[in-house]
């Protein structure tokens, strides 16, 4: 039985939920996401909530039952307050730069790399080492900011590249003398 899956999503005020033709769409201050349905899954919009349960007692049923609820809870959070990932950059000339719907990043290449912010994401550089990532879609957010993480992950010696803040970075010690 899964503990996160028994548990209703509770709606907030000025939010609705609506499910039609196997998509759920929820609307709320932040705007609208929609989610395909599995089959494997009962969903029910009721009396300020959603309920999530498996469709029959098959273990891959049972599996996708909390994953489901989890994603369900994820638009319903996402239109009310959203998702920002925080990202710090550490390196002699490492800097980012937000221009617009562009990321331009020193990484110590021979050359920028320009980034394009994808649709319904939006990016802040609040200084040169910091990049916020924010947006509605949880999955989006985070996808983007593996991606820009990817471009210099960070190292064990010195800790130069990109990564998220508050992740530890396990360091290693140098050559001896």
């Amino acid at each position: 039985m899964s503990r996160i899956g028994k548990k209703p999503v509770a709606i907030p005020s000025g939010v609705t939920a609506n499910i039609d033709n196997g998509i759920l769409s929820v609307k709320g201050p932040k705007g609208t996401l929609t989610m395909g349905l599995s089959d494997l899954v009962e969903y029910k919009v009721e009396d300020g909530s959603i309920s999530v349960n498996p469709a029959n007692d098959s273990q891959k049923a049972r599996a996708y039952w909390g994953m489901q609820r989890t994603m369900v809870s994820n638009l319903v959070e996402g239109v009310t307050e959203g998702f920002t990932k925080t990202l710090e950059i550490a390196g002699v000339g490492f800097r980012a730069q937000a221009q617009g719907k562009k990321l331009k990043l020193q990484l110590g290449f021979s050359h920028d790399v320009d980034l394009d912010v994808p649709e319904g994401l939006e990016v802040k550089t609040p200084d040169q080492t910091t990049v916020e990532i924010s947006g509605i879609d949880k999955q989006a957010v985070g996808q983007f900011a593996a991606e820009i993480r990817e471009l210099r992950k960070p190292e064990p010696y010195k800790g130069k590249g990109i990564k998220y803040r508050g992740e530890y970075i396990f360091r290693k010690e140098g050559k001896k003398k």
